[in-house]
């Protein structure tokens, strides 16, 4: 009733057929659904992108694959299997980096693409209604009620922990030898990071796949930290921006009957690329031009 009162108020000034997704439940859920999937993974994608992880949450969301193949083959629920699928990619990172010489960069490189060649393998070799399409792109549009269910309540989840814990996560970014002083035990925080980047990918991915998840895991983060000075202010940017790139890519994707994923991604890819050139400081066209210029 309430949303038929404000599609009917805002048609007295917007055309009527700009309002036609508003008038679509299924649309109206793809709004909510998609809004809240970007707040998770923006809250997350600052700690990422200040620790330089941002390729962490690439390799999870790859490394997921397998789990979800191997769970759907024994019968059991496909979150528990992404779920552990990504804290393995993350745990054997770690004690690959520990043991040997190889910088992390190169070992996620090798563990994640190894998973996901594997996860590959399986869902070949294994006959299902599974398509990896729904896998790799999502289904934002058409999500059913269980899989709403399941990604509002991890994604509640996840984020009430790091909002809960964003301090002591932030300490042990900044300053891990001050968060040891304190009596913080700083692995247990990285794992636990990872654990939470496990559990929002795997909320995530029913809903909009692997291909957004990460986008939505880097760009929002990544934007704020050129808008931002204050790390509550970078949260407060990257929600915007990943919720706003949600909506307007929803709200495009309906008229140019193009990918939902995709739209999304262009926006978040067209508003980094302003914070870019015009963020304030930061900003490649404000710095060039404050470059002083040489004596003529």
């Amino acid at each position: 009733m309430l949303c038929s009162l404000v599609i009917g108020h805002w048609s007295l000034v917007i055309p009527e057929a700009l309002l036609e997704p508003l008038g679509h439940a299924f649309m109206l859920r793809a709004f909510a659904l998609g809004s809240l999937v970007a707040a998770v993974c923006a809250v997350l994608s600052c700690f990422l992108v200040l620790r330089g992880w941002s390729l962490m949450g690439d390799a999870i969301a790859h490394a997921v694959l397998p789990g979800v193949v191997l769970a759907y083959i024994f019968g059991f629920p496909l979150a528990l299997g992404a779920f552990a699928s990504g804290l393995l990619c993350s745990t054997a990172t770690g004690w690959i980096k520990r043991h040997t010489r190889v910088k992390e960069d190169a070992v996620l490189g090798v563990v994640f693409t190894g998973l996901f060649a594997l996860g590959l393998v399986l869902h070949v070799a294994t006959p299902s209604n599974l398509h990896l399409d729904h896998i790799l792109f999502g289904s934002l549009l058409g999500i059913e009620p269980a899989q709403l269910r399941q990604t509002t309540l991890l994604s509640a989840l996840v984020l009430l922990v790091v909002l809960l814990l964003r301090r002591t996560l932030l300490l042990a970014a900044f300053d891990p030898a001050q968060a040891r002083a304190l009596g913080f035990r700083t692995r247990a925080l990285d794992t636990l990071l990872l654990a939470l980047l496990a559990l929002a990918i795997v909320a995530a991915l029913q809903a909009v796949g692997i291909i957004l998840v990460i986008a939505m895991l880097v760009t929002p983060g990544a934007t704020a930290f050129l808008l931002a000075r204050r790390f509550d202010a970078m949260l407060a940017i990257a929600v915007a921006v990943a919720v706003g790139s949600t909506l307007v890519g929803i709200y495009v994707s309906f008229f140019a009957g193009a990918h939902t994923a995709a739209c999304i991604v262009l926006v978040q890819a067209l508003v980094f690329g302003g914070a870019l050139l015009f963020a304030p400081g930061r900003g490649l066209l404000r710095r060039l031009h404050a470059t002083p210029r040489p004596i003529q």
